[in-house]
């Protein structure tokens, strides 16, 4: 589809579900959804910064990709501990006849995409002596080969590799107060593959089949937030948090790195290159787009960090603290779906932020930033689109008429 239609986009399905911030995930004719329901009597606190003890379960869900038909459903007894207790946030993880799962309680869950029957499961807390994030278990699993990499927390287990089919564990490495959100991701620098751990106190490069660590780089994140993907660019890695700003690598094969450039200033509002909350920025040889601390989308140049432009235009229309669009490159442009619930086609460039449509695919409905957001990552498969809020997931079709 090369503009949206003047009268919206066309719905193929909706379906109910329960309040979460993952993302769907669309496979082999199926579409899987994690979310969370609560205990009848129990209600999560007035304030989303809030901790306690909420009595509910989280749920896997697997709809049928052509009428979003409820076709199974894993439930499990788990009570959150955590802050903003909305539900999980990884986005389940398909691969030949599995789907792997991971809850904000550390809940690692590998089932039968068929049929939701458990082949193994793992329990972070438990099994590595490790404590819940304030903000739950967010990094979601890497899988390399015969390897599900997950972001775990604990002595010596930040990381920890289990074995794919079994979930015997392969190798743990690293150590840090807490584990942070980021995602493992796996490149290829001085033709090595490394996984790459970036936690609130350090990035580090690991060997991918044993866990030893190639290199270490401090690479601070104020109140545990190093939740954006690191980026590779060359031989170079960028990593943004909402406090400490962006920070550009310089990657010497499996030796120390070298700093390029880095945000001066550590601050959630006085910012001058990209301060990233939950979205991964689009990281190119020569330009950076992505959402910054208070909702500004901003271009900055890949080799000096130099800000180039801004506008509020796709995320919130104006400043709001967290404000916030995920960014997905399609062809020559890019889908846009901001917290607002509106999915926005764009052309980005050095010389400005180009709208070419805007439609709202799904109604903003979740209250913890004290304002209504849609904060969950759509997905793109079949010429469609999958979006979920706290209610329902709909998918709409992007087909040319």
């Amino acid at each position: 589809m090369e503009k949206f239609p003047l009268d919206g986009l066309r719905y193929r399905w909706r379906s109910r579900i329960g309040t979460g911030y993952a993302g769907p995930a669309v496979a082999g004719g199926r579409v899987f959804v994690h979310d969370r329901k609560l205990a009848r009597d129990a209600s999560n606190p007035a304030s989303a910064f809030d901790r306690g003890l909420i009595r509910g379960t989280e749920r896997v869900v697997c709809l049928d990709e052509k009428d979003g038909r409820e076709l199974w459903v894993h439930e499990y007894d788990c009570p959150y501990t955590i802050s903003y207790a909305a539900g999980p946030r990884a986005t389940p993880l398909v691969h030949q006849g599995k789907v792997y799962t991971l809850g904000a309680e550390g809940h690692l869950h590998c089932l039968e995409a068929a049929t939701g029957k458990i082949v193994w499961s793992r329990e972070f807390t438990k099994d590595f002596g490790c404590k819940t994030p304030i903000w739950g278990f967010s990094g979601h699993p890497l899988l390399d080969g015969q390897k599900l990499i997950c972001l775990v927390g604990g002595e010596g287990s930040v990381a920890v590799a289990f074995d794919k089919d079994t979930g015997k564990e392969l190798w743990r490495a690293l150590s840090a107060r807490e584990p942070g959100y980021a995602p493992p991701m796996l490149y290829e620098f001085g033709g090595r593959r490394q996984v790459i751990i970036w936690h609130p106190e350090a990035v580090s490069a690991l060997d991918p089949e044993t866990g030893r660590v190639f290199w270490t780089h401090r690479a601070e994140a104020r109140m545990g937030m190093s939740i954006a993907s690191p980026r590779q660019v060359g031989d170079r890695l960028y990593l943004t948090s909402f406090y400490s700003g962006s920070l550009m690598l310089r990657i010497r094969g499996i030796e120390a790195p070298e700093v390029l450039w880095k945000t001066p200033k550590a601050s959630e509002k006085d910012t001058t290159m990209l301060h990233s909350v939950m979205s991964t920025p689009v990281v190119l040889p020569d330009h950076i787009y992505g959402s910054c601390s208070y909702g500004q989308f901003r271009c900055l140049k890949t080799d000096t960090g130099e800000r180039v432009w801004e506008t509020f235009e796709p995320t919130t229309g104006r400043s709001e603290r967290w404000g916030n669009a995920f960014i997905v490159a399609q062809g020559n442009r890019y889908f846009l779906f901001n917290e607002k619930g509106d999915l926005i086609m764009a052309r980005l460039t050095p010389e400005k932020y180009q709208e070419v449509g805007r439609v709202k695919l799904i109604e903003p409905n979740n209250r913890d930033a004290g304002r209504l957001v849609v904060w969950s990552h759509p997905a793109f498969a079949n010429r469609s689109v999958y979006a979920r809020n706290d209610m329902e997931i709909v998918c709409a079709s992007l087909a040319q008429k």
